[in-house]
């Protein structure tokens, strides 16, 4: 049991006096009821032991139905918690446009309400992303799509300049949003925001404007767009988060921004990058480079483009490529401007974890090994943090090290509990192909029954 869990009695006293069932039993009864539903859940008895230690703050969505269809009650009079997430570090305010006024605002999303200025985010739901709300967002995304590429009408000056106070107002709420985006531990529930904020802009297109303002608006929509991305992508939705950077692209394109334009595609070649498809990832960062070389050269996009090409070249086993590129990411230690933030973080404190994960892809353990525990070192986000954890577990696996593999194995799994980060478990999928050969040891099982208990694929 970690140091903070609590036991779960309710969940325990359901099985024992309710059902009247072993662990292993009710396991079975769980698997049985999810067929009912369509459902495979995959339910082990150790996976009932972590709910009854209160290992499982929160059970996966189809556990919650599954045990709803079992018990008739929620999950929190079953003892878990409510499925939220919350900003402890810093209270955001996040301030919208409306009509030339700031005020601070609480938003009501799919599943409650959102209060930024008191640093708490409820998450919608737990069917945040369920498809009703994908297609309603999908529409969304087509509708933007094709008002930022109609022709715009020429509007007559004295009506169709946005004020200046509308325009700036906008502009920061995307500021604030990715903000939000990068406190709160749990990505998807900015959700609401995000996508009421894209409607807000896609209504916005809708009127004649100057054609500057047309640009400017279009450069917002091409911001947030690829925010909206990030939170699908997160969400193991890449289908999703792919339609998000096409129209951060489209729109970036008819805005004239080409660091903008670029970032779009970087995001872009994730898809294809975390699907192992190198050569699809390939032609975008190329197209990527070309834009950041005539962009603004105090940005850093042209070295956050090298070292995302680097991951691609490590993977494609072109290990002079891959240096050479990771050198040019290094660049980014000579800008002497701030760091933009928002949609282009890329610093210079995100190089030695690049750099560990390419040299994984290579082969080279020893130099991906000097380069993560350099990386772990640093302040990192909890999602960085499960990410080197997972490459140094990746490290432990292939040199037979076993007491590597299971405590840096267990600290990504810990991050992955607490963040429920879909780019957690993708990457906690590839750990776990590696486990197969020390199955006989009893940390390794408890370690892949973990992992089933997130939702990690064998």
């Amino acid at each position: 049991m970690t140091a903070d869990a609590k036991p779960n009695n309710v969940i325990r006293d359901v099985r024992e006096a309710q059902f009247r069932m072993s662990r292993t039993e009710f396991a079975r009864h769980v698997n049985a009821t999810a067929s009912t539903l369509g459902e495979n859940t995959g339910c082990t008895p150790r996976l009932i032991a972590a709910w009854e230690r209160g290992e499982v703050a929160s059970p996966r969505p189809v556990y919650e139905r599954v045990l709803h269809k079992l018990t008739g009650r929620s999950l929190t009079d079953l003892g878990f918690s409510p499925r939220r997430a919350t900003i402890s570090t810093v209270a955001v305010t996040v301030r919208r446009a409306t009509y030339g006024r700031t005020r601070a605002r609480t938003a009501t999303g799919h599943g409650g309400p959102i209060h930024i200025d008191n640093a708490f985010v409820q998450e919608p739901d737990s069917g945040t992303l369920e498809d009703m709300i994908r297609r309603e967002f999908l529409r969304l995304v087509s509708v933007t799509g094709a008002i930022v590429a109609l022709p715009q009408p020429v509007a007559p000056p004295e009506t169709g300049a946005a004020p200046t106070e509308d325009m700036r107002e906008r502009s920061t709420l995307n500021a604030d949003l990715w903000s939000v985006y990068g406190l709160t531990s749990t990505k998807q529930s900015v959700y609401p925001l995000v996508r009421e904020q894209l409607a807000s802009l896609t209504s916005a297109l809708r009127g004649g404007q100057r054609a500057s303002d047309h640009r400017e608006l279009c450069g917002m929509v091409g911001d947030i767009a690829q925010l909206a991305g990030e939170v699908w992508f997160d969400a193991n939705r890449y289908t999703e988060a792919a339609q998000c950077y096409l129209l951060a692209g489209d729109a970036s394109k008819e805005a004239g921004d080409r660091d903008l334009w670029a970032c779009a595609l970087v995001r872009h070649s994730f898809v294809s990058l975390y699907a192992r498809q190198y050569d699809e990832a390939l032609p975008l960062l190329e197209a990527a480079a070309a834009l950041a070389r005539n962009g603004d050269g105090e940005l850093p996009t042209r070295h956050w483009v090298a070292s995302v090409r680097a991951q691609v070249l490590a993977g494609l086993g072109d290990a002079d490529g891959c240096n050479r590129a990771l050198d040019e990411a290094a660049g980014v230690q000579d800008l002497t401007g701030p760091a933009p933030g928002g949609w282009l973080r890329f610093t210079g404190d995100r190089l030695a974890e690049e750099r560990g994960a390419a040299y994984i892809s290579l082969g080279r353990l020893d130099l991906a090994e000097q380069a993560l525990t350099r990386a772990l070192r640093e302040p990192l986000s909890p999602r960085r943090q499960g990410s080197v954890l997972t490459d140094l577990a990746v490290i432990g696996a292939r040199r037979k090290d076993i007491d590597r593999l299971v405590s840096h194995g267990t600290g990504a799994v810990d991050v992955a509990y607490r963040t429920r980060s879909g780019y957690m478990i993708q990457k906690l999928h590839g750990l776990r192909s590696h486990l197969t050969p020390y199955v006989s040891d009893r940390r390794v099982r408890e370690l892949s029954d973990r992992m089933t208990a997130l939702g990690v694929r064998t």
